[in-house]
């Protein structure tokens, strides 16, 4: 199960993260439009108190009354929400508004024009803003006492409280979307380090590079050095056991030599039975010497290797030319324009060396070597006109593990099948009319 990516998990919790803080910013922000409508309400209603005292007066008959009302018309129409009252202790003023409804005023003691703030119940249903205030009457207006109030119906506040929201629920939307994006942009800029980083591990297992190199952000770059430091750690290790592999083969050589001797003694002795089986172990012994140092060297090897095959292909078969059974062949090379193939020159001299001595041995009259690029791949063919190699040999040698050196055919051939297959590449053979094809497949350096 694919586990989700870092940048996908910043990423999600970042936008989680804007939108619960623009949700609780947005729930701040209507709560403070609310109590600032409210202030204003309150500062409205204020107003509207003094507009009410300073009306109060007696008329013809002596009577207690609004002789300037306020001039908000809403007083006037019925259940309108907006309310005021008088209250003389023995009559009832209010506005006709209310109606024949009362404010409920709660019992309250208020010094001289303090205002105090109630919630009410709304005729019409729900509540009212209501500010309260004691009032002295003068001489004038029969004095005493008088409880003075103004009142607003809250839902025009709750109306303006959710139209607050509503307009703010767009601009919400388009500053979370912005932040989320910005917040994306600078994951992908922050997090590109590490894509880097896996690019950079990729180029060094390929053999592009040997190393990650320091052009990397200071957070990051303690992990760049460890792995750079585990890559010079592994290539010193590796020194070491070719160095150690080496002189065990080595050492192996001298008492392989001392066999033979003793082989040769004992068919000087007329045992040439006993000769013959210790020069056979002797020649299995020094085959896996030198495939295992084969083995050995090629762990080592940088893959950031490359070679121009043709001269490659020219110094070998200049080398092998002047041997005693090369010297009797023919030998055509079509090698012109090969491109670089992504293998070290001495790997690649071994490898090709084994196969052409092979082919010398084998060949009648002639050998033709031929380059050609595949693409991908750099194809280099040895064809000899020898008698060739038993189909179920070839199916055999085709096979995993097999070894390439029985029945006298395609001695060192092993050796070049592991150097192929240790870059990526690979050996094959097929028979021709008349002779051996041996096809060497390598890796090309592309770009």
């Amino acid at each position: 199960m694919t586990r989700p990516s870092l940048h996908l998990r910043l990423a999600l919790a970042g936008a989680v993260a804007v939108v619960v803080a623009l949700a609780f910013t947005s729930a701040a922000l209507t709560t403070l439009f609310a109590a600032h409508v409210q202030r204003r309400s309150e500062a409205e209603l204020s107003v509207q108190l003094d507009q009410v005292v300073a009306g109060l007066g007696r008329d013809a008959q002596g009577a207690l009354g609004l002789e300037t009302p306020p001039t908000d018309p809403r007083f006037e129409q019925p259940l309108s929400g907006l309310y005021w009252q008088v209250d003389t202790g023995t009559a009832v003023l209010r506005s006709r508004s209310l109606w024949d409804y009362v404010l409920p005023l709660p019992p309250d003691e208020l010094p001289d024009g303090q205002i105090h703030t109630h919630i009410l119940p709304d005729p019409s249903g729900g509540a009212l803003l209501t500010l309260e205030r004691i009032v002295t009457l003068p001489d004038r207006l029969g004095g005493g006492v008088s409880r003075v109030a103004a009142a607003l119906t809250t839902a025009d506040l709750e109306e303006a409280r959710r139209a607050f929201l509503r307009d703010l629920l767009p601009y919400n939307a388009i500053l979370a979307a912005a932040l989320i994006a910005a917040g994306w942009a600078q994951l992908f800029i922050g997090l590109r380090p590490l894509a880097t980083i896996g690019e950079r591990v990729a180029a060094v297992r390929s053999g592009k590079q040997n190393r990650m190199g320091e052009d990397f952000p200071k957070e990051v770059a303690p992990l760049v050095a460890e792995v750079d430091a585990l890559i010079a750690a592994r290539e010193d290790e590796l020194d070491r056991a070719r160095r150690r592999a080496a002189d065990l083969a080595h050492g192996f050589k001298t008492p392989l030599q001392a066999l033979l001797g003793e082989a040769d003694r004992l068919r000087e002795s007329g045992q040439d039975g006993a000769a013959r089986s210790i020069e056979e172990i002797a020649a299995a012994m020094s085959r896996h010497v030198d495939r295992e140092l084969t083995r050995t060297r090629l762990a080592g090897r940088s893959r950031a290797a490359k070679t121009r095959v043709g001269p490659v292909i020219e110094r070998v078969v200049s080398v092998v030319s002047r041997t005693p059974q090369g010297a009797e062949l023919s030998w055509q090379i079509d090698a012109n324009g090969a491109p670089l193939a992504a293998i070290d020159a001495d790997d690649l001299t071994e490898a090709l060396g084994a196969i052409v001595e092979n082919a010398s041995r084998h060949a009648k009259s002639h050998v033709t070597i031929r380059a050609r690029d595949l693409g991908a791949q750099i194809e280099i063919a040895v064809e000899d006109d020898g008698p060739g190699i038993e189909p179920s040999r070839i199916d055999e040698m085709r096979k995993r593990g097999a070894r390439a050196d029985q029945g006298g055919h395609g001695l060192g051939l092993s050796i070049s099948a592991e150097i192929a297959e240790a870059v990526g590449g690979a050996l094959e053979l097929e028979n021709i009319a008349p002779g051996l094809r041996v096809r060497l497949l390598l890796p090309a350096v592309l770009g």
